[in-house]
Order: structure tokens, then sequence, then C-alpha cells
């Protein structure tokens, strides 16, 4: 059974001195926004970290498989949905093939269900609107990208005619110790507070079958866990800060009315979402102070204070609590 209730949440992480998410199209230096030099990260990274951890923790496979996997083709996965639902795998399949083709998508891949597809590149088997989404992530302060040089003991050269081991080994020989050693270079930044607005559609879910007992679950314990398998040179130090929910349970006297507010939502979701309303993040000037510091360098240069009084009436707050290894409810 899919979701019946509409879930906003705020996802905080941090990244020290590691590029949290590199721009390509500027030398992969960590991403900001050039007005207020505050970091990005993407909701494609973000997505992308969800699914390695979903791939690791079930093996890739059914129900929990991912679509959109590192160096495949995607005309693969759509091709074998027409064959696991007895079509031809063709262009312009008759309406009834592309359903059962996108119920297969749905009912195989997680990140089908969780953040819909486009699944007509090849073989047609529609499109999935996810119920799932992100926003970028943006610091809360800003960040001071770096671009360091680092040294490299040694070189990759493809030298012209060297074709067995020996080859190079002779060729390494004949070179001065000076030019078998080069220079790189690693962007960073010291220090960043990322947050992150989650939004889950208990309609989208409908459509794909995002159920709450395996997948909402998984989802959570994904963004929870998700940075401890993505470790890396460049990444530097990441790490997750709190999972904050907004469940919209309702307030109506009637169970029908409130399933249907469930649905719906009690609350805009920059009423629950935007920092300050309920999640209030503030500088830690004291531990700054301690630290000797002029700007954040350490999560704990931040305080996290939670105003219940704020969280609208119909609404619930859960959050990741790390005894449980899941969301435990602190109001409503």
């Amino acid at each position: 059974m899919s979701i019946q209730n509409r879930y906003e949440f705020l996802y905080l992480f941090d990244c020290e001195n590691g590029n949290p998410n590199g721009d390509p199209d500027a030398g992969n230096a960590p991403r900001i926004d050039p007005e207020d030099m505050r970091g990005l990260v993407s909701d494609v990274a973000l997505k992308r970290r969800v699914r390695n951890y979903v791939q690791i923790a079930h093996g890739n496979i059914t129900p929990n498989a991912i679509f959109i996997e590192h160096a495949t083709n995607l005309n693969r996965p759509i091709t074998k949905a027409y064959e696991e639902t007895g079509g031809v795998p063709e262009k312009g399949a008759s309406k009834d093939k592309v359903r059962l083709a996108r119920e297969w998508m749905c009912k195989t891949f997680y990140d089908v269900r969780a953040f819909g597809a486009v699944m007509s590149t090849g073989p047609n088997a529609g499109q999935v609107r996810g119920p799932v989404q992100f926003s970028f992530a943006r610091s809360l302060d800003p960040v001071l990208p770096l671009d360091i040089s680092i040294t490299r003991m040694a070189v990759a050269v493809d030298v012209k005619g060297a074709k067995t081991s020996e080859d190079y080994l002779k060729w390494e020989n004949e070179q001065d110790e000076d030019k078998l050693r080069t220079m790189g270079r690693k962007n960073l930044i010291p220090y960043g507070l990322y947050a992150t607005k989650g939004f889950i559609s208990a309609h989208l879910a409908d459509g794909t079958g995002f159920s709450e007992e395996n997948d909402l679950a998984l989802l959570w314990e994904a963004l929870a866990k998700m940075y401890d398998h993505d470790r890396s040179s460049s990444k530097g130090y990441m790490a997750r800060r709190g999972i904050y929910v907004f469940k919209h349970v309702g307030n109506d006297a009637t169970p029908e009315q409130r399933a249907r507010q469930a649905k719906l939502g009690c609350a805009p979701a920059q009423a629950l979402l935007d920092i300050g309303k309920v999640v209030d993040i503030q500088k830690n000037i004291e531990a700054m102070n301690t630290d000797n510091v002029t700007t954040p360098r350490r999560f704990e240069h931040y305080t996290v204070q939670i105003h219940k009084d704020r969280i609208p009436s119909g609404v619930e707050l859960w959050a990741w609590d790390d005894s449980t290894a899941g969301l435990k409810k602190i109001h409503g």
C-alpha cells in the first residue's frame, strides 16, 4: 500500500576539508552561489547517494534494484520490462503494453518508485513523476573554495614505443628524478553546514506504489547512513547532522476528513521548512570564541533549536534517533 500522508523534511549535513559537490563547468570546484558565496549541492548529487546506499544495502535486487546505476544503458532494463510482461520491446507500443512495462519498472526499481524516471528513451515504458523530491542544498554561511596544489610522486606517461613492462622500466631509468613526478590540484572548502528541503507527495506515491514500511523507511535509513559509505579523498569528512520530518496527519473530527487532510497537508511547506520557523539554526558564538575563529569550522559552532509551539495543528514532527536507528516522534 502506498503512503497515505504528505511529508516534508529538512536534512542537515556538513563537509569538512572536502568538496561536497564539484561543478564540471568550473574545473570541478565546489559549487557556490556567486551572489552570496554560499555553497550548493545539487539535488542530483543527493539522489545519487541515496541510490548508492540502497544498492549496497539490498544487493541491487528486486524490489530495491536501482534503475539509474553507474555505467549502464537505461534501455536495457526498459527492454527487460517488455520481455517480463509479455510484450515486444518496440517503439510505438500500445497504451496497455506501456502501462504494463511501467508497472513492472515501478515494482522492480526503488529509484523509479521514489524519484520517478523518463523511460521512453528506447522502447517506451512511459514517464513517472516520483513522489520524493529534493531542493538544492545550500550552506547556512558563505564558504571559501580553495584550490590547493599537490605533488604526485609518479607520472602516467604513455611512452612511445613501449610495449612491455621492461620497456617502461628502461624509460624510467633514463629520466631525471624530477621528471618522474607531477603536480596536481585539489578543490575543497574548509567547512560548510548545508541544509536541503525535501518533499514527499502521497498523491504521486499512488502512481508508483511508494510504500510506508519498505520504501519510506528505507529513504530515512539511506539519508541517515549514506555518507558513511561515500568516503573518498575528494569528499573530505562529510556527515549527516540532522533529519527533521514533518508528517501531515490531519486534525478534523471525522476519520474520512482527517485522511483527506493527511494527503493534502495541513500547512504550507514554507511554514515548516524555512530555517527559523520550526527548526532554528544559529551560530554558537561562545564555542567559536573558545576556538578563536570568526566563522564556523565545525558543527559544534552551531546550535539547533526546535520551536514546538510553532508546529501547526495536524502536523507531527519526527527526528532521526541514532540510539534506535530510526525516526522518533518529538511532537504531535
